[in-house]
């Protein structure tokens, strides 16, 4: 019995601290629990409240502020303006006639402007808007809040359009900004947050498009609580937009403005190229258009006038435009034969006038040739037998092996858009794309730059930056972003002898310093600018063999779309060269008395950094420059 009773006690015991655990675990477990409630019921209540209630929080999305564009220097080429506006928002208790009515008593609203207002926002939902109206002056914008009371739905803004201080100057190089079309859709995700914002606008052309992944910026969210009618109660919070990148170009813009005054008179292009590092300092395209007429949307009545133009205001010519680079395509020519020992600089052909082809005669520009001629002769002097001769020994296929080393043929990488790459032929090219053989008729053109080949003023100055440097010169257009300097790999050696290019620079010193040279009447007497060249005169029409026996007709004598292109590509200094240079003049004549003397002033002002001393000048020439530098400076002080 004792013993029974002694197990019972341990029993009871043990049960007893099972009990206890279990329940102290249980009181625990329901005081935490307890606890989280009260965490929720007050101090989280709020949160949870305004979860359960989703369907009341309104979410804005905020638009970033683009970029600021800057040139080299510093100097603004792009800007955020403030913009005052009025937005009217939709609401089925207020009466769109009758509020638009009020308005126009206040600022000036066409009627059609007030039906076309209606339209659009019966066809949105409740609570929509639209801007009425945009760019409005203080004095207007006042009125309006003044007024606000008796204007139900109407909402005066302030926010920020873009504006482009050099307007016709920079235009085709800068471009512009436009509202999403459904072509830019494309290259946006279907959530992007940008695509929900009105009137949102993004890069459509030049600078503005192909840098626009960094002056674009990050949307923003601010999040509000509203009620069953959409009225604001209060703002829950806001994630700030960040506006974006600022951009610093390699580009002068008082270079700029100088090229663009210079080739104001003609349908134009010039660039030039800082031999330093690749930069391209000027980029210039006549004729132009002012891109701020494109921000708001351009008045059908501007566009049509931009789109019937003949000289093509909207093109920028020196990137796309595509031309026969005539005798500009010679140093080429005389590369290949060098680097393939195919010649020496002072063997000699003849010429007559003409070259002989299996009874088809090549005519040289001088109908009455130039004599014996060797390759010095040839490049002064442009003689297209010489080069004739030159391109049948050499073949097509080397010479575009060497044009393309050089950057013709090629697309050059910089952030812009519709750059062209030119064309070089080929017995292939011709195959495939005219279904023909090639013939050596089809050389001899291309020795002399034309036939089938075509390249941009752009790269005609690649090409010359690469002659006078040795360089693999790869141009660039971005200097900094966000004041960070952009690096860029170390210009690599072309791989041409150095033989070869003495040759050819000294031959193109000829062009402008030797009395026979095609450019003589452009040279500078200012020994540490003194520059060398090469003219180029780009054939756009056929000389039948009977207009040749009668006399060919003068350029100026022809309709102006006859008349050839004129071309001039050079470097300065001849020692130690800076800058590279190429101008294209459409329908000019000839490169060495239109073309040449362009380019001349360019280069002068890009070594200068201001407008030309006349004492640079041969006397001879210094009355003409005078008339011409003195109408620059009016203008661009004007300016």
């Amino acid at each position: 019995m004792e013993i029974n009773s002694f197990k019972k006690n341990i029993l009871d015991k043990k049960y007893g601290r099972r009990s206890f655990l279990i329940g102290g675990s249980q009181l625990i477990l329901v005081g935490l629990l307890i606890r989280q409630i009260r965490q929720i019921q007050l101090n989280e209540a709020e949160k949870y409240k305004l979860l359960a209630e989703e369907n009341r929080i309104d979410i804005e999305i905020l638009p970033p502020l683009r970029g600021v564009i800057f040139d080299k220097k510093g100097t603004i080429l792009v800007k955020n303006k403030e913009n005052y506006r009025i937005r009217i928002f939709k609401d089925k208790n207020i009466n769109l006639l009758n509020v638009l009515e009020n308005l126009s008593q206040l600022i000036k609203i066409r009627d059609e402007r007030k039906i076309e207002i209606i339209k659009k926002l019966n066809n949105k939902r409740s609570n929509s808007s639209i801007v009425i109206v945009e760019n409005l002056s203080w004095s207007e914008f006042k009125i309006v809040l003044v007024n606000l009371p008796s204007l139900p739905g109407i909402v005066p803004e302030v926010d920020f359009k873009r504006f482009y201080t050099q307007e016709e100057l920079l235009a085709h190089l800068i471009g512009y900004v436009g509202l999403i079309s459904p072509k830019d859709l494309k290259g946006f995700s279907t959530d992007d947050p940008i695509l929900q914002i009105q009137d949102f606008k993004i890069g459509k052309v030049g600078v503005e498009k192909g840098l626009d992944k960094y002056l674009r910026g990050q949307v923003g969210l601010s999040k509000f609580e509203v009620n069953a009618s959409g009225k604001i109660i209060r703002k829950l919070g806001e994630e700030p937009s960040t506006s974006g990148k600022d951009i610093h170009l390699t580009i002068d813009s008082n270079l700029q403005k100088f090229t663009m005054l210079r080739i104001k008179e003609h349908s134009a292009s010039a660039v030039i190229i800082d031999l330093s590092n690749g930069g391209i300092t000027c980029m210039a395209s006549n004729p132009s258009f002012n891109p701020n007429k494109f921000v708001e949307g351009i008045s059908q009545k501007d566009w049509d006038i931009l789109l019937q133009s003949q000289n093509q205001p909207l093109a920028n010519k020196a990137i796309s435009g595509n031309y026969p680079p005539g005798s500009t395509f010679k140093m080429i020519v005389a590369i290949a034969a060098l680097e393939e020992n195919l010649i020496h600089s002072e063997d000699l052909f003849e010429c007559n006038g003409f070259y002989e082809l299996e009874e088809r005669k090549f005519h040289c520009w001088k109908y009455s040739g130039h004599g014996s001629t060797n390759l010095f002769k040839g490049i002064e002097e442009s003689c297209d037998v010489y080069f004739y001769n030159l391109a049948e020994r050499v073949g097509i296929e080397k010479i575009a092996k060497t044009a393309r080393k050089f950057g013709i043929g090629i697309a050059p990488d910089i952030p812009l858009f519709g750059i062209s790459k030119g064309l070089i032929p080929s017995k292939s090219w011709k195959k495939n794309n005219k279904n023909q053989p090639w013939f050596t008729g089809d050389t001899l053109n291309s020795g002399i730059g034309q036939g089938f080949v075509l390249s941009s003023p752009f790269q005609i100055a690649i090409m010359t930056a690469r002659i006078a440097t040795g360089l693999d010169i790869k141009p660039s257009l971005i200097k900094a972003i966000n004041g960070k300097p952009v690096k860029y790999d170390k210009q690599k050696l072309l791989g041409i002898k150095k033989s070869t290019l003495d040759i050819i620079r000294q031959a193109m010193f000829g062009v402008v310093n030797n009395k026979k040279g095609t450019a003589f009447n452009s040279r500078l007497i200012n020994e540490n600018k003194i520059f060398a060249g090469k003219t180029g005169t780009s054939q756009v029409r056929q000389i039948s063999e009977d207009e040749r026996s009668k006399g060919i007709i003068k350029n100026e004598d022809l309709p102006i779309n006859q008349r050839d292109h004129a071309l001039f590509t050079g470097y300065a200094p001849f020692k130690n060269p800076k800058f590279s240079v190429s101008v294209v003049i459409e329908h000019g004549g000839g490169g060495g008395k239109v073309a040449a003397p362009i380019a001349r002033d360019i280069l002068l002002y890009a070594l200068n950094g201001a407008l030309p001393s006349l004492q640079e000048y041969p006397a001879e020439e210094r009355n003409n420059i005078n008339s011409i530098i003195n109408s620059i400076k009016k203008e661009m002080i004007s300016t």
